[in-house]
């Protein structure tokens, strides 16, 4: 079996939650790593994502250790278009 990590940045505007995490999360530049494994028994290269990872930077609450937290997609997706959604509606200064 052949696998594959796509890494990407996302970016929060706001702070905001992710389940499983206590408290807030400082707006900024996050980084996901996405899992990946071939499809086998066909004929040409295709993967599907197995796994999502969230990097959450070092705090004092964590004893100033880096963390990867796994996330579902689809949540990640969500809690991004919440905060994008939040500054789409930005007021015009146009007259």
């Amino acid at each position: 079996m052949f696998n594959r990590t796509k890494h990407r940045t996302v970016h929060f505007s706001e702070p905001f939650r992710l389940p499983e995490v206590e408290g807030m999360l400082a707006a900024g530049d996050y980084e996901v790593d996405d899992d990946e494994e071939l499809i086998e028994g066909i004929s040409w290269l295709a993967y599907h994502r197995v796994a999502t990872f969230i990097k959450l930077p070092p705090t004092a609450d964590n004893d100033h250790r880096m963390r990867m937290v796994a996330i579902a997609p689809d949540e990640l997706d969500r809690i991004l278009a919440i905060d994008r959604a939040k500054h789409d509606f930005a007021p015009s200064t146009q007259a």
